[in-house]
C-alpha cells in the first residue's frame, strides 16, 4: 500500500507552494508563500527552498539554490546540492524533480523533492515551486506498507509525487500557473501512476491489486466552468471543454491494461465513488447560524475576514450550533464541547428545529433552492462511531456547496456568495445528484449497490468471508 490522500508535504500541511518573483508588490494568496528576489540581470538569483520547522525551536529550515537565467534562450539553470551540474528548465515548462535536504542536526537530515515551473524569465521573473514532497526513496516517516515499498517503487520507476493532493490546483486557483501548465503537471502525475500500475501488473501474482487515478477528479474540479454557461467564471473554449472527457478516455485505457493482464478467474472492478456537478454559489453556514441567533461572536469581532478561521471569533457562552468542514453542523453540546451549553435533553429538539429552518433554503438572488435536505447523523450512519459524525449533514442542491470559509470555521459577511474560483466543479452536495460508476467483468447486483458493498464483494471473489463487524453485502451473490 502506498499512502495517498492525507499525506502532508514536508512542512506538515496539505501543500504549501512558493512563488519566487522579482515583483515586490506580489501578495501571497491561499496556501502559498511569496519570496521576492532579483531579476537575474546582474548574475544568478540566490534564494532558498523552505522546508519543515525544526522540532526543537520551531525555526524554519531551508535549502539554498541558485538559478541563472538566459533571456535569449528563455531558460534557467537551477543549481543546488541535489543538482550540482545544473537542472535546466525552459520558460513555460516544468523541471525534473530536484532532490533537497534539510539538516535537523549533525546526524539527522530530512530529504524531500520539489519541481519548478518557470513562468517568466523577463521582464518580471517568476518561478513557481511545488510543495516539497517527501522523497519516496527515503521518507521522513513510513508512507507505504511494507515501509520499503515506496523506496522500491522509486528505485524501479524513479521519483514520484507523495503528497496526498498531487495536482497543484492551488497554483491554478491563485493564477501562478495557467491551465496549460496545470494540465502538464496533471499529465506528469498521471504518468507516474500509470507506470506504477503497469509495473504492478507485470510483477503481481495473486491477491488484491488496487490503483487509484485521482487526476480525473482534479481536472473536473478545475475545468467544470468551461462546460457550465451559468458559472461566474465560464469561458467558451472548445479545447478546454473536452479536457474532462479526455480524462475518462484515458481512464478507459487503464481499464484495458487491467483486462489484458487478467485471467478468467480474476474479478475486475472499475469504480468511481462519486460523480460531479457545478459549483456556482457558496453558502456560508456559520453566517446563517449567526443570523438565526444560534451562533454569536465575541465583542470586537464582526462577520467577514476579521472574524478569523477555526472558529476563533465564536462566543461559546452564547453559541448553540456551529459549522466546520464541508456541510456538517454541530451542536455546542455540554459535556462534549469544552464550553458546551446545549443539554443532551434538548439536543434532538434543537437538531429538528435547525433542520426544518435550513431545509429548502432559498437563494435571495433568484429564489433557487440551495439546500435539498438536512439529515441527522443517525439517519445517515450506523455503528459505534456515529457520535463522532456531525450532528446534522447538509445536502446541497446542484450549483451550491458549503463555502471554503465555512469549511475552515469562518464567519462571512453574507450567507450567499458567487464562487469566483477556478475550482468550479464539486461533489460535496446531495449524494443523489452525483452518483458514482461501478462496472465489473462478471454479472453483479448493481441496482442498489453502495460503496460499503465493495469490501464484501472483493472478499467473496477471493474466497474470504467478511468479518462480523463489516457492513455491506456481496454484490456477486
Amino acid at each position: 500500500m502506498l499512502s495517498g490522500m492525507g499525506v502532508p508535504d514536508l512542512r506538515g500541511g496539505f501543500g504549501t507552494t512558493t512563488l519566487y518573483t522579482s515583483c515586490d508588490r506580489t501578495q501571497a494568496q491561499e496556501g502559498e508563500r511569496v519570496v521576492v528576489v532579483g531579476d537575474g540581470s546582474d548574475g544568478p538569483i540566490v534564494s532558498k527552498i523552505m522546508g519543515p520547522l525544526h522540532s526543537r525551536d520551531r525555526s524554519e529550515l531551508a535549502s539554498p539554490f541558485t538559478i541563472e537565467l538566459d533571456p535569449v534562450a528563455r531558460t534557467g539553470t537551477i543549481r543546488a546540492d541535489g543538482a550540482p551540474t545544473g537542472l535546466v528548465i525552459a520558460e513555460g515548462t516544468w523541471s525534473d524533480w530536484l532532490p533537497v535536504s534539510f539538516k535537523l542536526g549533525m546526524f539527522q537530515t530530512v530529504r524531500g523533492i520539489v519541481r519548478f515551473y518557470l513562468a517568466k524569465v523577463s521582464p518580471t521573473f517568476e518561478l513557481y515551486a511545488s510543495p516539497v514532497n517527501f522523497d519516496p526513496a527515503s521518507p521522513a516517516f513510513p508512507i507505504s506498507h511494507p515501509p520499503e515499498f515506496a523506496s522500491d517503487l522509486a528505485r524501479d520507476l524513479g521519483l514520484f509525487h507523495t503528497t496526498g493532493m498531487v495536482e497543484d490546483h492551488g497554483g491554478l486557483n491563485n493564477g501562478r500557473i495557467d491551465e496549460t501548465a496545470y494540465l502538464d503537471q496533471c499529465d506528469l502525475a498521471w504518468r507516474e501512476r500509470e507506470a506504477m500500475l503497469l509495473h504492478s501488473l507485470d510483477t503481481f501474482e495473486s491477491g488484491l491489486l488496487y490503483c487509484l487515478f485521482d487526476t480525473p477528479d482534479r481536472v473536473q474540479h478545475m475545468f467544470w466552468r468551461y462546460r457550465d454557461p451559468l458559472h461566474p467564471l465560464h469561458e467558451n473554449d472548445p479545447d478546454m471543454v473536452r479536457m474532462i472527457e479526455d480524462q475518462y478516455r484515458r481512464s478507459d485505457t487503464m481499464v484495458g491494461h487491467a483486462l489484458e493482464a487478467a485471467d478468467d478467474e480474476t474479478l475486475i472492478v472499475a469504480l468511481s465513488d462519486h460523480g460531479f456537478g457545478p459549483y456556482r454559489r457558496a453558502v456560508h453556514l456559520n453566517t446563517w447560524l449567526l443570523e438565526k441567533g444560534l451562533l454569536n461572536l465575541k465583542p470586537g469581532f464582526e462577520p467577514g475576514d476579521a472574524s478569523g478561521d477555526m472558529l476563533r471569533g465564536v462566543d461559546w457562552s452564547r453559541t448553540r450550533a456551529y459549522s466546520v468542514g464541508l456541510g456538517g453542523l454541530y451542536l455546542n453540546l455540554r459535556g462534549r464541547e469544552s464550553e458546551g451549553i446545549v443539554d443532551e435533553g434538548e439536543a434532538d429538539r434543537l437538531k429538528a428545529q435547525i433542520a426544518r429552518a435550513l431545509n429548502g433554503l432559498l437563494d435571495p438572488v433568484d429564489g433557487t433552492r440551495a439546500i435539498r435536505d438536512v439529515k441527522s447523523s443517525e439517519e445517515v450512519y450506523s455503528g459505534p462511531f456515529v457520535a463522532e459524525a456531525p450532528d446534522l449533514l447538509v445536502h446541497f442542491a446542484e450549483g451550491y456547496r458549503a463555502s471554503s470559509k465555512t469549511s475552515m470555521g469562518g464567519v462571512a459577511s453574507s450567507v450567499f456568495e458567487d464562487n469566483r474560483k477556478k475550482w468550479s466543479g464539486d461533489h460535496i452536495i446531495d449524494p443523489a445528484l452525483v452518483p458514482g460508476v461501478l462496472l465489473m467483468d462478471r454479472p453483479f447486483q448493481g441496482q442498489s449497490a453502495r460503496l460499503e458493498d465493495l469490501a464484501p464483494t472483493i472478499l467473496e471473489a477471493m474466497g474470504v468471508p467478511k468479518g462480523p463487524a463489516m457492513e455491506g453485502r456481496s454484490l456477486l451473490s
